[in-house]
């Protein structure tokens, strides 16, 4: 069985900020890879960071004060590319991380983009949809010098969708009096939208755990997983992992997890969260276990697709599974790094696993510039090439500095981030 080399790394200590987890890796493959220390100055600092307040009147006639953010990377390769998010826990530490993990994902992606992220701190399930429309129109207006088809390019994220970026398109239109689809991506299809784009972070989700799969000698049609996460990224990864003959025997949202040997029948969850408000809460189709049994149940892969920080230091040594692919952005620790290593747990990073959203959303910005929009199928072949592509780039970084996925992700990020920031100079 092939498996990764790895030197011996020293113990990460756990991060209370999320954007010094981030930093800790960004170091660990700037040593392993020989980084000059002026670029990782560089590289260590967002461009430029926005937060805004926003007065909204809500339905029962008050107002409420919102607090948003936007986060510019970099743009060493392009324009920021990155999701905006609205959910309680947004905050100014989160924002920074991921707009960072956007810098590395897009150059692992091999796009011509930087990395960016924004979100707004509220609860869009409590809100109506005459309240978020007021919101994202307002946000959108705050970010007027922010935004821009070859500035900085916002797309959905957790608790945001297709509505939201269709709001955000529209009043990105009216302050500017034409009409700019490029601006934003995950729209609708109808509004410049790309085929393809709901499933796309899911399918390189399954694309990557085939690829591992295939390095570490698992035979994937013999192969059992559990899905951690039933939202837009974890239902279509179990979905298409089992068109591949891969048994999803767990799955879970935020309001249940349930187990099956026999395996979960997927497309009857999907219809069933489909009619009970997006939740599985009272699914049949398995036995319903506690939420954090799922990430240590015997199965082959396990994918956490939900939210960060759900593999941590205390329970990554109870993890059964010979592979992770992690769909959601920062779901491991940095402590549990060194533990998954030491059990000889392959794990594709974040970083890499769900590339395929904005490997998507690049296919759509492109079609948007062109006027000429690709068929379902053209969109999947170019996903599914991309993605392959930068798994072996990954692997061989990660074998070349005999080093884990996560810092061979890193290295892969660099070696682009590198030359740009010495192409382009400092001053």
């Amino acid at each position: 069985m092939a498996t990764t080399t790895k030197k011996a790394e020293a113990p990460a200590a756990a991060h209370a900020s999320m954007f010094d987890a981030v930093l800790a890796r960004l170091d660990k493959a700037a040593e392993l890879f020989g980084l000059a220390p002026e670029v990782a100055e560089i590289l260590r600092h967002p461009k430029r960071e926005v937060k805004v307040s926003l007065p909204i009147k809500m339905d029962d006639g008050s107002t409420k004060v919102f607090e948003g953010y936007r986060t510019v990377h970099s743009t060493h390769l392009g324009p920021s590319k990155g999701g905006i998010r609205y959910a309680m826990d947004v905050n100014d530490d989160e924002v920074r991380a991921l707009a960072a993990w956007m810098s590395i994902k897009c150059a692992i992606a091999n796009l011509p983009y930087g990395g960016g992220k924004g979100g707004i701190k509220c609860d869009p399930r409590k809100m109506s949809d005459a309240e978020l429309e007021r919101l994202t129109r307002a946000y959108t207006r705050s970010m007027a010098d922010v935004f821009g088809m070859n500035k900085d390019i916002p797309a959905p994220d957790m608790g945001t969708g297709k509505k939201e970026m269709a709001w955000l398109l529209d009043e990105y239109n009216r302050m500017h009096g034409e009409d700019i689809p490029g601006v934003v991506t995950g729209k609708p299809v109808t509004l410049g939208g790309s085929k393809g784009r709901e499933a796309a972070t899911g399918r390189g989700v399954m694309i990557a755990s085939l690829a591992a799969m295939k390095k570490i000698g698992l035979n994937y049609k013999q192969a059992t997983a559990a899905v951690q996460g039933f939202g837009n990224v974890g239902s279509h990864a179990a979905r298409l992992l089992v068109t591949k003959s891969i048994r999803v025997n767990a799955i879970s949202d935020h309001t249940a997890a349930f187990h099956n040997d026999k395996g979960i029948d997927i497309d009857a969850a999907l219809k069933y969260a489909a009619s009970n408000g997006g939740v599985l809460k009272g699914f049949k189709g398995g036995e319903e276990i506690s939420a954090g049994d799922i990430l240590t149940l015997n199965v082959d892969l396990l994918v956490p697709a939900a939210i960060q920080g759900v593999i941590t230091g205390a329970n990554a040594g109870d993890i059964k599974a010979k592979l992770i692919v992690e769909g959601a952005n920062g779901p491991t620790e940095a402590d549990a790094d060194q533990i998954l290593n030491d059990k000889g747990i392959v794990v594709v990073p974040d970083v890499l696993a769900n590339g395929g959203g904005v490997t998507v959303s690049y296919f759509e910005w492109v079609q948007n510039r062109e006027g000429y929009y690709w068929s379902e199928d053209e969109v999947n072949a170019k996903h599914d090439a991309s993605m392959n592509q930068a798994f072996e780039n990954v692997w061989f970084n990660a074998q070349q500095y005999k080093t884990s996925m996560r810092i061979g992700a890193y290295i892969t990020a660099l070696k682009r981030l590198d030359k740009a920031v010495r192409y382009k100079g400092a001053y």
